[in-house]
């Protein structure tokens, strides 16, 4: 669901930040008002009383007095089909804060390949972009990614490389990310 601004919460703590586009760190106070501009993906995208867009992470759901996400619609297993598959829908959690489609749907992920390992787990090396080469959300996206991935059962070593060439562009969004986005 997102809201775009529609519902006003007190935060409940001081809590860590992400600016947007920046993708700088920062926090904000106790007792501070913010607006819900979207939340997917287990991340909270809020604009501050200062009419700043900040993110808050899906962890520190508390301060804005919600309930922390949680993962459904996994396949049990870790054997490599699985542990693809599990993969590619942890991956649909990850949305760019900015736009309400996951990254998957963006069409940002362009590759994702699991190696299984002697000891039973898999590595998974994922290559992903970002809509611009700018974009200081990135190195967020990026560990949002790996970080993902490595709460999966099966998992070993997670690389998410980010890549510029080929360059992204609207042509690689899916049919859906259009729809919802008014393209089509």
């Amino acid at each position: 669901m997102y809201d775009y601004g529609q519902e006003s919460i007190v935060l409940r703590r001081d809590v860590n930040v992400v600016h947007i586009p920046e993708g700088t760190p920062g926090v904000l106070p106790k007792g501070h008002v913010v607006n819900l501009y979207q939340s997917l993906g287990g991340n909270f995208t809020v604009t501050t009383e200062w009419g700043y867009m900040v993110r808050i992470a899906g962890a520190d759901a508390d301060a804005l007095g919600k309930e922390p996400p949680s993962l459904s619609g996994l396949v049990s297993g870790t054997d490599p089909e699985s542990v693809e598959k599990n993969v590619w829908e942890v991956l649909k959690t990850i949305y760019d804060p900015e736009i309400p489609v996951n990254i998957v749907d963006l069409g940002l992920v362009y590759q994702c390949r699991v190696t299984p390992r002697d000891d039973g787990r898999n590595d998974v090396s994922i290559v992903m972009t970002l809509t611009a080469p700018g974009c200081g959300m990135g190195p967020v996206l990026q560990y949002d990614a790996e970080a993902a991935v490595k709460q999966l059962p099966g998992v070993g070593n997670v690389e998410v490389e980010v890549v510029f060439d080929p360059p992204w562009s609207r042509d690689r969004m899916s049919e859906a990310a259009k729809l919802q986005l008014g393209m089509i």
